[in-house]
């Protein structure tokens, strides 16, 4: 039955995966695009850490698991700030498509 669940949570973490992706690339300028990414790669890391943890031999690998979860979410919040900054200072916020 863990298993099952792991597998469920890991699937739709990789469903996430697959809408952010559709995001940036459908969506017309970089705001919307970093919203997208943001919004359904921090969702679908959590889900997928969440399952991999629970298949995990051990709490100290889970803790692990969740330290990485961590790490990735904190830089990924920063660099999508920075690229968001530098996008409004420099006036190409709005894509050519």
């Amino acid at each position: 039955m863990l298993e099952l669940v792991a597998a469920s949570l890991i699937g739709l973490g990789a469903v996430f995966f697959i809408a952010g992706t559709v995001g940036l690339l459908r969506f017309p300028d970089i705001f919307c695009r970093l919203h997208a990414l943001t919004k359904a790669d921090g969702l679908g890391l959590a889900l997928v850490a969440l399952g991999v943890a629970l298949l995990s031999g051990s709490m100290g690998d889970a803790f692990r698991i969740g330290l990485i979860w961590f790490f990735v979410a904190v830089a990924s919040a920063t660099c999508s700030h920075l690229i968001a900054r530098y996008a409004r200072a420099s006036g190409e916020a709005v894509s050519d498509d």
